[in-house]
């Protein structure tokens, strides 16, 4: 039987290293599970493998899609899916890496089936966001699912907007179409993420940050500010950077938030983590190798 070993975690956990590593040590290829490293012309901000990473091991959906394409957890699912089909032929092992909670749910567990929005209907959503903004996507919410809208975060436009769609073009509910059941995989799956204080995941936060600046996330920000409208630039690193090209920011402040940006959605990569029973938590302090081949071995042992 095949074995997908995932590897996720916080951001700027040590991850990517880690599954490089043990890409190395069984002789396999890694499969990317982040929602943004997918696009090709942001590499900095978004922190893909590096060129000797990359050397070492093949990577699979790393710098793929141009910036304006749509994508979604579903799209990565058969993409993934797909990605690790071609490893199976050749190895038993593959590495699933990433920080993308859904899209490592969308391999692990699956995607509910749901309909494709055509075009024409994302663009008007669009417009009717764009025009009058998310109040009018939330209002519209209210009367087709209001009880997806009472359990979702109010504040996430890309998840609202995304639920707006289904309903539409389902003509039902968003939330009667979530069933939340796991699909059957043809394969085992091992999880395992990095654990360290939260102290020093913050201050190795802190110090990647200063590190993209260093190596030209401004620059990288200036060449793609004519396409800050797109979804794929809607995240941390950029918003905040545009703020500054604004003038709402200075450049101090818009570092600092990008900082504080980037520690929250590691709480809530934390939080994610914590209600999963199925990964196994590796220390920090402890050669991460050593221990994820232990695991690895004694759960493939257990398993056969």
């Amino acid at each position: 039987m095949k074995t997908l070993i995932v590897i996720t975690g916080p951001t700027a956990s040590g991850k990517s290293a880690l599954a490089v590593e043990l890409a190395e040590y069984y002789g396999t290829e890694i499969v990317s599970a982040d929602s943004r490293q997918i696009y090709q012309g942001i590499p900095i901000g978004t922190a893909v493998p590096s060129a000797d990473e990359r050397r070492r091991v093949p990577h699979h959906l790393v710098e793929i899609l141009p910036l304006d394409s749509y994508y979604s957890a579903a799209l990565f699912e058969q993409d993934a899916l797909s990605a690790l089909d071609s490893i199976w032929k050749k190895r038993d092992i593959a590495i699933l890496c990433g920080g993308s909670m859904m899209y490592i749910d969308a391999v692990t567990r699956g995607i509910d089936d749901l309909p494709t929005i055509p075009d024409s209907l994302r663009s008007e959503i669009k417009a009717l966001y764009e025009t009058e903004g998310l109040q009018a996507i939330i209002d519209r919410l209210k009367d087709l699912d209001p009880d997806y809208l009472a359990t979702t975060d109010l504040s996430n436009q890309r998840r609202l907007i995304h639920a707006l769609e289904i309903c539409i073009q389902a003509g039902v509910p968003y939330s009667s179409l979530r069933t939340g059941k796991a699909k059957e995989r043809e394969f085992r799956i091992i999880k395992m993420a990095i654990s360290m204080p939260r102290e020093r995941l913050f201050d190795r936060i802190n110090r990647r940050v200063d590190r993209m600046v260093e190596q030209g996330l401004e620059e990288e920000v200036e060449s793609v500010a004519h396409l800050r409208h797109l979804n794929s630039l809607n995240t941390v690193g950029y918003k905040e950077l545009f703020a500054m090209r604004d003038g709402i920011l200075s450049r101090g402040e818009a570092i600092a938030r990008i900082a504080k940006n980037t520690r929250v959605y590691a709480k809530k990569q934390l939080l994610w983590l914590s209600k999963d029973p199925a990964i196994h938590f590796l220390d920090a302090d402890r050669p991460l190798l050593g221990q994820a081949i232990t695991i690895i071995e004694q759960s493939l042992k257990n398993q056969d």
